[in-house]
């Protein structure tokens, strides 16, 4: 049976309901789960790095605590510097708009018809359409097809900030806690497996929650994981030596 369209059952309507859903969702993962991949790979780093210099765990921890708040901090400040960026030009284009719709109407109305008949609608309907549309909301309209952006849900740089920044620190306390209480006979291949699950755990769930295939991802970031993490034990362990 075929569902009747607009129903919840219609995967057209589903799609269209899932639209607007999907790009701030796109938006929490680039805040979220990279930040847990950074807090993971980078503090799994640095401890690696220094346990390939030196068996001594107290300068280890102290080293993963240091990379914790500083990668933290970084990651919440540059997260807003950029979010804040990206809404300041949102708002500036927001404002362009609604400036052009007043002293230009008519000639924006037709552009919105023409954007229309880009996307494949007759000409006539293409400006029924434009015409309904700007008595509803003219500048709605134009910034959602123009820009891509909703009037009113501007993206927020305090939510990025203390999203990327929370996840950082969670994803950072894995290595950090590994090696504070791992013995050291064991830290090296504790750490490198953990990691590696968390790792696999994070591109998995990011894929999952992106629509997109989880082999790819949990390969990706395993992959890039383990290589950073080796790249620093090698060099910390060449430090060890010269210093020794």
């Amino acid at each position: 049976m075929i569902p009747e369209t607009g129903t919840d059952d219609d995967p057209k309507h589903f799609h269209a309901e899932m639209g607007g859903a999907v790009g701030e969702r796109l938006n929490w993962l680039r805040a979220a789960v990279l930040g847990a991949n950074d807090g993971i790979v980078s503090t799994a780093g640095v401890v690696m790095g220094v346990a390939g210099a030196t068996d001594d765990s107290g300068a280890i921890v102290i080293a993963g605590i240091a990379a914790l708040t500083a990668g933290a901090l970084s990651m919440g400040a540059g997260e807003y510097v950029s979010v804040s960026t990206q809404r300041d030009s949102e708002r500036a284009l927001l404002d362009l708009e609604a400036n052009e719709l007043q002293q230009m109407p008519q000639t924006e109305e037709r552009e919105l018809a023409q954007k229309y008949v880009d996307k494949g609608l007759s000409p006539e309907t293409a400006e029924q359409v434009a015409r309904e549309l700007t008595e509803h909301d003219a500048l709605r309209a134009h910034a959602e097809i123009e820009f891509g952006i909703d009037p009113d849900n501007l993206t927020n740089p305090w939510h990025a900030a203390w999203a990327s920044m929370l996840a950082f620190t969670a994803g950072a306390l894995l290595p950090l806690l590994i090696v504070a209480y791992v013995p050291a006979g064991q830290r090296i291949l504790v750490t490198v497996l953990s990691i590696a699950a968390a790792l696999a755990l994070t591109g998995f769930v990011s894929a999952r929650l992106g629509y997109s295939p989880r082999g790819p991802a949990v390969v990706r970031n395993v992959g890039g994981g383990l290589l950073a993490m080796g790249v620093t034990y090698l060099i910390g362990t060449l430090a060890g030596v010269q210093v020794g």
